[in-house]
């Protein structure tokens, strides 16, 4: 066999499928849609107590040049950590005919069961039994996660994993129809 020369035996080419036949769900609610449900994910306190720490570093780098250039290295860092921060907190939005989850929209008739789980069965759903498939949005600083069924049979997304700091209120309004 020649360099570069692939054995016919070892791959086969799929046809990628076509696309789905349902029509696309907008990357945002509707806006005539009253909202039933709406949290944004934002971080804790100690997040900031570590973006403050590590801004504080530019301290120490600038220190040798001048104190008012570490001071101001600390500022802008600290600056820029926090609008990535803020620009990075995704939002939960439920209307009556929407599902939105940080940047991922579904209509609600493709939502089926809804759970929660906290503590350590939340720590199960984020790693060991956590579907490769899976849609995630969780937080690291935020402990419950509610696991959202999508019964869409044109995604193979088999749920959606998303952090909440109110998983009883998200769970009922995804149960009101």
């Amino acid at each position: 066999m020649a360099q570069g020369e692939i054995p016919s035996q070892r791959w086969k080419a799929w046809a990628m499928p076509e696309s789905s036949p349902h029509a696309s769900v907008p990357s945002t609610p509707s806006a005539g849609a009253p909202v039933v449900y709406r949290e944004k994910l934002w971080p804790n306190a100690w997040i900031w107590i570590i973006a403050a720490g590590v801004s504080a570093a530019g301290i120490l780098v600038f220190a040798p040049i001048s104190m008012a250039a570490g001071y101001t290295a600390a500022l802008v860092l600290f600056a820029i950590i926090a609008v990535l921060l803020v620009a990075s907190t995704p939002a939960i939005t439920v209307t009556g005919d929407a599902l939105t989850v940080g940047r991922a929209t579904i209509e609600r008739r493709f939502v089926g069961g809804v759970q929660q789980f906290t503590a350590g069965e939340a720590t199960a759903e984020r790693g060991t039994r956590l579907n490769g498939l899976a849609y995630l949005c969780i937080r690291g600083w935020i402990d419950p996660v509610v696991k959202i069924e999508i019964i869409d049979p044109a995604d193979r997304t088999p749920y959606w994993l998303a952090s909440t700091r109110h998983p009883d209120q998200l769970t009922a309004a995804l149960a009101r129809r």
